[in-house]
């Protein structure tokens, strides 16, 4: 499980999934619930994270209605959780994981590259944004674009066609159980960076081509997979 199955340089683009790979956002995401269910009197624990991590906003926000008995909709219960997040994000909170700044920069100089996250489309651009990443992805989806989130292979599979790649041809770098089985479920060949304090399971690990230490492990890992860059 350490070796791709695809020869270097026989991929042609690379997609990235974003909180736990670009940025330290898994924990962010679990207060916020908890917040939204605790003021509604409701106890949310690491089991519910489990459940919801890979969702997208719609899903996991008519989860998280439901599960905390809240008098508002899902919609607004997205909201009240996404506003969150971007003061979060606004407060500094939402900081590049180390290395992750050149690891999109060096792979996007051999490949195009997207972005394929359950986060909502105003954080995506958000956090890309004040991060100064936005000009490097050729594409970016949202799960909550296409019709279901993670593990459902959706996201992934928008994301190749974005970009015009068969997805066989795609190199994707996930961190969760969810995001890994989907990524998976597509076609694409896996680089999982395992969240330590979420750890993925046996079964989603099992679908990687090649489970790396660190993101300078990834960054490495895609280089060595990708083409060389033009004109070198």
């Amino acid at each position: 499980m350490t070796q791709s199955d695809q020869p270097n340089g026989a991929h042609r683009a690379v997609v990235f999934d974003m909180d736990g790979v670009l940025v330290e956002s898994e924990h962010l995401w679990e207060r916020m619930w908890a917040k939204f269910a605790a003021a509604r009197g409701t106890t949310w624990t690491g089991e519910q994270t489990r459940q919801v991590q890979g969702m997208s906003a719609p899903e996991w926000s008519a989860f998280l209605a439901a599960f905390a008995d809240a008098a508002e909709s899902a919609e607004a219960t997205e909201k009240i959780v996404v506003d969150d997040m971007i003061a979060a994000l606004d407060g500094g909170e939402i900081e590049l994981l180390p290395g992750s700044a050149r690891m999109v920069t060096e792979t996007a100089a051999r490949a195009p590259i997207a972005l394929a996250s359950s986060a909502p489309r105003r954080l995506i651009d958000a956090v890309l944004d004040r991060h100064d990443l936005t000009k490097y992805f050729s594409a970016t989806v949202s799960s909550a674009e296409v019709p279901q989130g993670k593990p459902s292979p959706d996201v992934y599979l928008a994301a190749a066609e974005k970009l015009g790649q068969d997805p066989t041809q795609c190199l994707a770098v996930e961190d969760s159980s969810n995001g890994l089985r989907a990524a998976a479920a597509a076609g694409m060949t896996v680089v999982a960076i395992p969240n330590a304090d979420y750890p993925p399971a046996e079964d989603a690990l099992a679908g990687a081509s090649y489970v790396a230490s660190d993101l300078d492990d990834v960054r490495q890992r895609l280089v060595s997979s990708l083409p060389e860059p033009v004109g070198s």
